[in-house]
């Protein structure tokens, strides 16, 4: 059996879409499906829709959050749900094509126990491209696991997959770093990325400024190794100045300082100091939030059909 995991967010206007599109897809594969549904806190008719089509069809399980936690945390409730010998993680804006389900379950057949999508970005702004590539490099350069680049959630996994991601109890969790964390053998396959059919996306830019600060500093310390060096290169910097001041003003007197360079070293090592307390404060913060032990998510109610 496959389960087909759906975090949903405010997502009335595609999931009868999203459904009609995804049924006939998998009526053309012989395996077994399960749909494990997860409402993350919709503020819509998302909860309603999907209650009908849980009613309607057996296959389909509907988790219900307490409250809005996160796309991360959906999947997680989806992947700790499921039952299938294998799991595909999808969103339900159909920017990801359900008909590749068949070319992940073939590769699935041929012994990978992960099958990753990789996006193709040629539809993005020139402003997106930039900052994934950064993001990308950055995060490979520094983190001994390297995490494919354009590939998101939208993948089959084996449930031995499944089984390792469910010991990792981490609260903030970065699924993109937990999948490629637990290795296993992969393959990747491409896809163009598809017009949302409706709705809007969930994603603006300071959740994704934000999601990409969650993968720096869950899976590396680099950037407190790196403002180690950086501290140590501006205090260099500050001691060859000083020791130059030193020399001049023994050999040609004291000059009148300059209030312009004064206050630009000032503001330098004033910010230089508040960037590296920030990045500092960003490491103590999460094991602040990982020391509290809270549950990933909280369920509300859970419904699916009585047959």
């Amino acid at each position: 059996m496959i389960s087909i995991l759906c975090p949903c967010y405010n997502e009335e206007a595609v999931l009868d879409l999203f459904f009609e599109r995804i049924s006939a897809v998998i009526a053309k594969i012989p395996e077994k499906f399960e749909f494990i549904c997860v409402n993350d806190g919709s503020k819509d008719k998302t909860l309603e829709i999907l209650k009908n089509h849980a009613e309607k069809d057996s296959r389909i399980k509907v988790i219900d959050f307490s409250r809005n936690f996160g796309k991360e945390a959906a999947l997680t409730a989806a992947l700790d749900y499921c039952k299938g010998d294998a799991a595909i993680p999808i969103d339900v804006d159909l920017q990801q094509p359900p008909e590749l389900i068949s070319k992940m379950i073939e590769k699935w057949r041929e012994g990978y126990e992960v099958v990753a999508a990789r996006r193709d970005r040629a539809t993005d702004s020139w402003l997106k491209k930039i900052t994934a590539l950064a993001f990308y490099k950055f995060q490979n350069a520094t983190s001994r696991y390297e995490i494919p680049a354009n590939v998101g959630d939208f993948r089959l996994i084996d449930r031995k997959v499944i089984d390792a991601l469910k010991k990792m109890k981490e609260s903030l969790r970065f699924m993109k770093g937990l999948f490629a964390w637990a290795g296993f053998r992969s393959c990747i396959i491409d896809y163009k990325v598809e017009k949302r059919m409706a709705g809007e996306s969930k994603f603006n830019f300071w959740n994704l400024v934000h999601f990409a600060i969650d993968g720096l500093t869950s899976f590396s310390t680099a950037p407190l190794t790196l403002w180690l060096y950086v501290g140590g290169g501006i205090s260099i910097c500050a001691f060859v100045y000083g020791f130059f001041i030193f020399i001049r003003t023994i050999l040609f007197g004291i000059e009148l300082p300059g209030y312009a360079s004064l206050l630009c070293l000032t503001l330098f090592f004033g910010g230089s100091q508040m960037l590296g307390i920030g990045i500092l404060g960003e490491y103590v913060g999460r094991t602040y939030i990982e020391s509290k032990q809270r549950p990933v998510y909280i369920i509300r109610e859970i419904y699916e059909s009585e047959s």
